[in-house]
């Protein structure tokens, strides 16, 4: 029986964030350069989306390019930029038919003119799409976004818009790229590395994780179905014990 077919359709985690890691490793095998990877790379993303979409997901979110990874080698981080504005020109028609709508969540304006540009044209082009939300990461790191969100804080607390004391959970938390959407309930990465690598921080307090050693060229919809199946057969307490959530 497929990992599909087991899925109880009324629990499918609301928000399902993948760290996509491996393509270097992946195109290593075959003994290719990391390029190589990421543009089948690219293939795993398509069917994910396409899976996420058929069990009714209702928010996808890709760490794509982290702040950290500007620091790769410039012939790597132009090759990814490259195949993200083609990625985007070939996919969006794709996603417009799928009912998908496009986010983008990082530090935007230390992208290339260029990407951000197609950016803006597929975001706009699928606006009015009402399924999936595909939500890119890109120029994105957890302690970046933090930092960036104090920083708004700290000018409206110096305006006298917020007092001090207002500053609380919910109040943080509007000041975040991820504002507008619910927290993960479910983060998946793959190539058998068991770390989050400045990922979503404050939002995964209460993700439950799921680490698998498929290299990511290699994940399809069927390892998102497995993943959110073991999801489904987990107890979710929230600091509570079995014992209260029973009653």
């Amino acid at each position: 029986m497929l990992f599909k077919d087991k899925l109880i359709l009324d629990k499918i985690p609301r928000h399902v964030a993948i760290i996509m890691d491996g393509n270097g490793r992946w195109a290593a095998q075959f003994g290719n350069e990391r390029t190589f990877g990421h543009e089948h790379g690219v293939e795993a993303v398509r069917s994910v989306v396409e899976g996420a979409s058929e069990v009714g997901v209702g928010y996808l979110t890709l760490y794509a390019f982290s702040t950290e990874n500007w620091a790769r080698p410039k012939e790597e981080v132009d090759a990814l930029m490259g195949l993200l504005v083609q990625s985007i020109s070939e996919e969006t028609d794709e996603l417009l038919k799928s009912n998908v709508r496009l986010r983008v969540i990082g530090d935007v304006k230390s992208l290339p003119q260029n990407v951000q540009e197609k950016l803006t044209w597929s975001i706009d082009k699928l606006n009015a799409c009402s399924g999936l939300t595909l939500v890119l990461a890109l120029s994105y790191s957890s302690k970046w976004e933090i930092v960036e969100a104090v920083k708004r804080i700290a000018e409206q607390v110096k305006s006298g818009e917020v007092d001090p004391s207002e500053i609380d959970y919910d109040l943080m938390n509007r000041f975040l790229n991820t504002s507008d959407m619910p927290d993960p309930e479910l983060l998946i990465r793959t190539s058998g590395e068991c770390r989050i690598s400045n990922f979503l921080l404050w939002q995964i307090a209460y993700s439950e994780l799921y680490f698998t050693p498929k290299l990511w060229p290699d994940f399809r919809k069927e390892d998102l179905f497995e993943a959110i199946y073991d999801f489904q057969n987990r107890e979710r307490r929230f600091g509570k014990t079995s014992q209260q959530l029973e009653s």
